[in-house]
């Protein structure tokens, strides 16, 4: 069981976390912004100077998509926090040890569980290629 001192710690990095998430998300929004309208600004364009176009959003939209997932994740463990479960394996209901969420913050499964769970994602993958 988490103390009141640890759960004080973890909000305080959760909330600090995203805080610096939605700064870097309005930053490479703007940034996206800017490159997209300049590569595309004016310029004739070949079917290579598409691609390489199409390939740089794509990349662009990836790292602002995880950090809206990990906006999410971060959400979803504060309202843990005020719920009064945070901590607690989604999988087994066991504590999460506080060295574990110390580490990730927005850890929802014990050490077993996600192994256990990486593992499945493991093998299904397998079954399928």
């Amino acid at each position: 069981m988490l103390s009141k001192k640890q759960i004080t710690e973890l909000k305080g990095q959760l909330d600090n976390r995203l805080l610096e998430l939605r700064s870097e998300i309005k930053q490479e929004l703007l940034t996206f912004d800017n490159e997209q309208y300049n590569q595309t600004a004016g310029q004739v364009h070949d079917i290579g100077d598409d691609s390489l176009v199409d390939f740089l959003i794509d990349i662009n939209l990836a790292v602002i998509n995880r950090h809206i997932q990990e906006v999410k994740d971060i959400e979803a463990a504060l309202l843990k926090i005020s719920e009064g479960n945070y901590g607690q394996c989604s999988d087994c209901d066991a504590p999460i040890k506080y060295l574990r969420l110390e580490a990730q913050p927005t850890a929802t499964r014990c050490i077993k569980c996600q192994a256990e769970h990486e593992q499945s994602l493991h093998d299904t993958e397998a079954k399928y290629s």
